[in-house]
């Protein structure tokens, strides 16, 4: 058994003839950028790219595999320079109706093991979205339609980002999964949390006791890959052993989830869209006091505030710790030039953030730099909370 760091989110910019995938994403995120960043920089050795479901992409990965630098294998995903295994993913938004009985929307994270599954999935799918060739395009069918679909290519499926305002089942659809997916509930063995959540809120809803929780990093650009990761316990790389990983069965379990202090999210308080103010009180507001505007982003603290059905407690004694982890993109004086000059020293960001003395970064960047991100690694930093779409901000303190 090895421990190894996985992120199971990453997003596709551009395909690699120049095709827009994900319009907001980088376009220097294309497949093999993904794969070598997560080898030579990020250190880490299993990544979901969930835009293989689009026909450029899947193109992209029939002409990666030629080069010979990485192959498929039989326990599922691609190994590349046999360092990283790549798990194959589509983010599907689905068509729901909420608790009110109104429209609602939601994204889910669709896993399959072999480019043949994933090629059969998107030409089914083409039947329930418009075009396919774009990244997270809305499906004409409910998530308890898609699960289905994706369970007959081999896959599974984790609901996206769940709390966060847009786009997410507890945040636009409903106050239970379980309404959602009724009696196939017991097929959604886990959950990603999304940046603006952690275990600790997560865990005060009941109905998600007996799941595990994902922290990816939902990465629209290189360097954001791993700002949220997942320390698990494997024999090997590959969709099996992650699978076996998300179900805590054969001895292979999720160590840690690493994920950004919620408040430095961009969806953890809620927010006043014409003021641009974040609003903090008892949930749910509805008016802004100071504007009086109606136009009001409910944040993730204050929708589970309203939805929770227990107060804080332990965490189930399977669920492992929840660690607050600031990625070098979110430290105070630590730009590009700063990350370079760190990565051609110690080689990945993951030694950098787990393995290094403060002594051996001051060598390299400077005292200053070096407390900084040794206060990050210990949680001494004073955090403004996010909102609104805005990320919160840190300074070391």
């Amino acid at each position: 058994m090895n421990e190894i760091f996985a992120d199971l989110h990453v997003h596709i910019g551009r395909s690699e003839n120049g095709k827009p995938i994900k319009i907001t994403a980088a376009r220097s995120l294309n497949f093999a950028n993904i794969a070598k960043e997560c080898a030579d920089r990020k250190g880490i050795n299993v990544v979901g790219i969930i835009d293989c479901a689009s026909p450029y992409v899947i193109e992209d990965i029939e002409n990666f595999l030629k080069t010979g630098e990485a192959y498929e294998i039989e326990d599922g995903g691609i190994i590349y320079k046999d360092k990283v295994c790549i798990i194959l993913g589509s983010e599907i938004e689905t068509s729901e109706i909420n608790d009110e009985g109104k429209t609602g929307s939601a994204h889910n994270l669709c896993y399959f093991p072999s480019l043949k599954d994933i090629k059969a999935f998107s030409k089914e799918m083409q039947n329930h979205i418009h075009n396919i060739t774009l990244s997270s395009q809305r499906a004409n069918i409910s998530a308890y339609e898609l699960v289905d679909i994706v369970e007959k290519y081999n896959g599974v499926l984790i609901p996206a980002h769940a709390f966060t305002p847009h786009k997410s089942f507890y945040g636009n659809c409903t106050d239970r999964l379980s309404k959602i997916f009724k009696e196939k509930f017991n097929k959604i063995f886990a959950i990603e949390l999304g940046l603006s959540s952690d275990t600790y809120l997560a865990d005060e809803i009941s109905e998600l006791e007996t799941r595990s929780f994902l922290t990816n990093s939902d990465a629209h650009s290189l360097p954001k890959i791993a700002r949220e990761y997942n320390k698990m316990l494997l024999d090997g790389i590959s969709f099996k052993e992650v699978i076996k990983a998300l179900k805590n069965e054969d001895g292979r379990k999720i160590l840690a989830n690493y994920g950004l202090d919620p408040k430095l999210g961009k969806y953890h308080r809620t927010f006043c869209e014409k003021c641009g103010k974040p609003l903090e009180g008892k949930a749910p507001i509805t008016v802004c006091p100071d504007c009086d505007s109606t136009k009001i982003t409910m944040g993730v603290f204050d929708r589970i505030e309203i939805i929770k059905d227990k107060e804080k407690t332990k965490s189930p004694e399977f669920r492992p710790p929840y660690v607050y982890q600031i990625p070098l993109t979110f430290m105070p004086g630590v730009g590009g030039k700063t990350i370079d000059k760190l990565l051609s020293t110690f080689e990945t960001e993951m030694n950098i953030l787990h393995k290094l003395s403060e002594d051996d970064i001051e060598a390299v960047v400077g005292e200053k730099i070096a407390k900084n991100i040794i206060a990050a690694r210990e949680g001494n930093v004073k955090i403004q909370a996010g909102g609104g779409g805005v990320y919160g901000k840190l300074t070391a303190g």
